[in-house]
């Protein structure tokens, strides 16, 4: 690398590389522990809700009840999505990503904020408020417009993973069901410095205000190589169809040198403590359905990967069936990871605003040098 500036050799893709301190969360990927803001993640997806995780990760704490009792419904009362936003989704394709038409109707929020540009803390927390109860609502009324219905007005007395449920399907969740979409949302709430979270920071960390931060980490999110791990999952599932297919479908893809979407993991080097949770939802979604045959397959390639390649399912490998079951699209699993991170995101732009500095990394030139200029007509 050129003089200039002490700086130190390139880490392909970051890896390993200290970016940013935090308090937010914490993954431990040689014990397989996950915290947030030091509560560990089986403590909190066993007692906790979505709601009070959220605030947690804001605030550094969990709220006592008053405090409870305020976040909820600022929460709810910011559920409804500006009516213009609503009209200008209606002018999409209907064959649009979903992932593209949240990040475009998200980023159009600013518009119907007058202080959406506010990075000081109170003006920024209550943008974070605003997406948070919001983008639910657009991920879901996406489904329906797409499909030719209207969208589903949220209903105020609900929780978000409650509401999220209603308003794309026109019914109240039970509260079965309800409670593991919950706890789905808090497993997802945040992960250190993954790709889309560190993007959000990046752009944080020009002053940009929270809805142009957090638009970019859905676009960060809807990249294969980040989101969408457990439509390809599920996808994988439908193509094997058969329990008896899946030995000879694995031992041929391993032979061909195919990724087994949803298992192993970029940190985790043992279980992913959020698969512990969706592989339950996934059994009790099969119970309750009657239809085991997702399950069945999915603990047979666990084993099988274990097995022959020592590797763990991740997150998404158990999410995948557990939300096909709720009979939730494929292309809404994405935005669903999104509805979820909305908190940890907004609280790593909380963090970075609070105590800011550009971040500007270097790159190691690779390229050429002492290269002379010779005028076109000699080339």
């Amino acid at each position: 690398m050129s003089t200039g500036t002490e700086t130190t050799a390139a880490s392909e893709g970051l890896r390993g590389v200290v970016a940013a301190q935090s308090a937010i969360g914490d993954v431990n990927g040689i014990e397989g522990k996950l915290i947030y803001q030091g509560y560990d993640i089986h403590d909190l997806a066993e007692h906790s809700t979505f709601e009070e995780v959220v605030y947690l990760l804001w605030h550094g704490e969990l709220p006592k009840q008053a405090e409870f009792e305020g976040f909820k419904e600022r929460l709810r009362r910011n559920y409804e999505v500006p009516a213009q936003v609503i009209d200008t989704m209606k002018t999409f394709p209907k064959d649009a990503e979903p992932m593209d038409v949240l990040r475009t109707a998200v980023s159009s929020l600013d518009f119907y904020d007058g202080n959406g540009h506010g990075t000081d803390r109170e003006t920024a927390t209550k943008a974070a408020i605003r997406i948070t109860g919001q983008i639910g609502t657009i991920a879901a009324a996406w489904d329906r417009i797409r499909n030719g219905k209207d969208a589903v007005a949220p209903d105020k007395s609900l929780s978000i993973a409650e509401n999220f449920l209603y308003m794309l399907r026109g019914e109240k969740p039970d509260a079965e069901e309800a409670k593991m979409f919950d706890t789905a949302l808090i497993l997802h709430a945040d992960h250190e410095l993954n790709a889309s979270t560190f993007t959000t920071r990046v752009v944080a960390g020009t002053l940009a205000g929270m809805y142009g931060a957090v638009t970019a980490g859905i676009a960060a999110l809807a990249g294969p190589l980040h989101g969408g791990a457990n439509t390809n999952v599920m996808k994988m599932l439908i193509e094997i169809d058969d329990p008896a297919n899946i030995d000879a479908w694995v031992e041929n893809a391993l032979n061909e040198k195919r990724k087994i979407m949803g298992i192993g993991h970029a940190v985790y080097k043992t279980e992913d403590p959020r698969a512990t949770w969706l592989r339950k939802f996934s059994r009790r979604m099969a119970d309750k359905t009657g239809i085991s045959k997702w399950y069945e397959m999915s603990q047979r390639i666990e084993q099988l990967m274990l097995e022959k390649k020592g590797m763990y399912p991740n997150v998404d490998f158990y999410s995948a069936s557990t939300y096909y079951l709720m009979g939730i699209p494929l292309d809404l699993f994405t935005p669903i990871f999104a509805v979820s991170r909305i908190s940890g995101w907004t609280g790593h732009i909380l963090e970075q605003y609070a105590n800011n500095k550009l971040i500007r990394p270097r790159a190691e030139y690779i390229g050429k040098r002492d290269q002379k200029y010779v005028p076109i007509a000699e080339r």
